[in-house]
């Protein structure tokens, strides 16, 4: 029998967030922008490839950004505008096919397998999705094709800027020996270092190590992954529809020695974030992890599983509170550079039961009194702010944190649905 072909297609929108703002405001074609920031602070979200030129890049302080390039322009986000263009993009994709994977709000797998013989091989249809999306959307758009998910990304992000690549059944070495490790799906600054200084930069050279030195420098988890990517080892297949088993926020710090007041503004913020994503599904969750990065790199995690499941905001800043401070006592003293808290062993919520009035009450019970009126409290608020906005209502440490450098709407645009 012969291999099957490479029926696996990853489309990414290039620089989505900026050519919006382009398609949105034709003044700005063709000229370096940033959005978000401004050249006297605030972070860079996105930048456009004519910004990308001058060496800036999304996560960049705005100062720095406007140093690089000093014709740059800094535009606010149409973040109703990002949500609306990514879903008619997810349209045209699924007249090609109904196995469509989004994984992000610009990206998704295919599976085509079924739908060549309507639209032809692989090529045309990733060349059918381009013009699709650049005459009926008006963005570009990158799309790479091989018989595996890790390669398909690989070869979308080699096609960018608007392009087309397709890895054929046999020539998966010569296509990946040559390119920098950086491209394989999980390999940051920190790791693609790590690897530099084994001497190995390259897919292929990575491929040619052995997996237990690879294992011995970053760990064997992630080790054995990258090593299996290296050589295209990627058994996932395209998935339609899954729920998720967890849901997360996570805020990266300046470099700061832990205080109270500031790590529990911090947790609180991130705790309404996925509170509130829990409740506008129905859900919630047993177990609570909380995420400390510490200066130099290191990090530790804490978890709590409780009793029953729950969805309230201040007993999940309550909990990952006490979660927090474990972590950063037991590594005391120290700087933290990032705060991470997630929820999971998640259920279905859609009515909580009510528990006997028995003395010690419990707020972490939703079943209890003050757990039912702390329920109430998020019931009343979350209507308030489907009425009147986000920005509408809130507790007060997330009040006071409102106008960060990364606008909440703009982290929830990239977050996975429940």
């Amino acid at each position: 029998m012969s291999a099957p072909g490479p029926t696996i297609l990853h489309a990414d929108l290039d620089a989505f967030y900026a050519s919006v703002e382009q398609l949105l405001d034709p003044a700005l074609r063709g000229r370096p922008i940033a959005v978000g920031g401004g050249p006297r602070g605030g972070v860079v979200l996105a930048a456009s490839y004519e910004a990308k030129g001058s060496g800036v890049q999304g996560g960049m302080p705005g100062w720095r950004a406007a140093r690089l390039c000093p014709d740059l322009l800094f535009v606010r986000g149409h973040f109703g505008e990002y949500q609306r263009l990514g879903d008619a993009v997810m349209g045209v994709l699924a007249d090609v096919t109904p196995v469509v994977e989004r994984i992000s709000i610009d990206e998704a797998f295919l599976d085509v397998s079924g739908a060549t013989h309507l639209f032809g091989p692989p090529a045309a249809i990733g060349a059918r999705i381009r013009e699709r999306v650049r005459d009926e959307v008006g963005l570009p758009i990158s799309v790479g094709a091989a018989r595996t998910k890790h390669l398909a990304k690989i070869a979308s992000q080699v096609a960018k800027p608007d392009g087309l690549v397709v890895v054929e059944p046999g020539a998966e070495r010569t296509f990946l020996d040559p390119l920098p490790v950086s491209l394989i799906w999980g390999v940051g600054p920190v790791n693609e270092q790590r690897l530099a200084d084994l001497g190995i930069r390259t897919i292929g050279e990575l491929a040619r190590t052995p997996s237990s030195a690879v294992e011995h420098i970053l760990g064997q988890a992630v080790g054995h992954k990258l090593s299996a990517m290296a050589h295209d080892e990627d058994p996932r297949r395209v998935v339609t529809s899954r729920r998720a088993r967890s849901v997360g926020a996570q805020s990266a710090l300046s470099r700061r020695k832990p205080q109270p007041d500031d790590v529990r503004a911090v947790l609180a913020h991130l705790s309404d974030r996925v509170s509130r994503r829990l409740r506008a599904k129905g859900r919630a969750g047993r177990t609570v992890t909380v995420a400390v990065r510490f200066a130099g790199m290191t990090r530790a995690t804490r978890s709590l599983t409780l009793p029953v499941p729950m969805s309230a905001t201040l007993t999940l800043t309550e909990v990952a509170v006490r979660l927090a401070w474990s972590a950063i006592d037991d590594a005391a003293p120290c700087e933290i550079t990032l705060l991470g808290v997630s929820v999971s062993n998640i259920a279905d919520q859609s009515a909580v039961q009510m528990e006997l009035d028995l003395d010690p009450p419990d707020p972490w019970r939703p079943g209890s009194a003050p757990g039912v009126a702390r329920g109430a409290v998020d019931e009343s608020m979350d209507a308030i702010r489907t009425r009147f906005g986000g920005d509408a209502v809130g507790y007060l440490p997330v009040v006071l944190r409102r106008g960060g450098a990364v606008p909440d709407e703009f982290r929830e645009l990239a977050e996975h649905d429940l």
